[in-house]
């Protein structure tokens, strides 16, 4: 896949204000094509593996990256991890946990898990922004992916 291609991105988060930010900032930046937004777990772990009122997603088209927090309802940011994670088909997909979490234990976890990265969300809007910014063009121009 090349930067040009059209490209999906999944953000699993709960909180709305949080949510809107992060498509605000990546719309800015004009970095994809399409962004879905989970606000659960189960929502996530549905469009990921196409069920539900995802069950006609292409399933041959995953998303090129999930941001993902850890506290979510129904359904905790680590087990949907664990659950991309231990599944041959999306194991490969980067997951990048945004959380407020600085515990070391999530941390730990999350790595343990299998995420290629773990950013703590800032508290400033400017720089959560910045952030957001950033870790979208790592994952999205820069970061070469093997072929799914």
């Amino acid at each position: 896949m090349n930067q040009y291609d059209a490209f999906d991105i999944l953000i699993v988060e709960d909180n709305p204000s949080d949510a809107e930010l992060t498509v605000r900032s990546l719309r800015k930046q004009n970095l994809a094509n399409r962004i879905f937004v989970a606000e659960d777990g189960v929502e996530a772990l549905d469009f990921i593996f196409c069920r539900g009122k995802f069950s006609t997603r292409d399933s041959m088209k995953p998303p090129k990256v999930i941001f993902l927090d850890l506290k979510l309802p129904k359904i905790s940011g680590l087990q949907v991890l664990k659950e991309i994670k231990t599944k041959p088909e999306t194991k490969m997909l980067p997951v990048v946990i945004i959380t407020s979490s600085k515990e070391d234990p999530d941390i730990k976890a999350a790595y343990e898990l299998g995420a290629n990265s773990y950013v703590v969300k800032p508290v400033d809007f400017d720089v959560f922004v910045h952030a957001i910014n950033q870790t979208g063009l790592y994952w999205l121009l820069i970061n070469e992916p093997p072929k799914m």
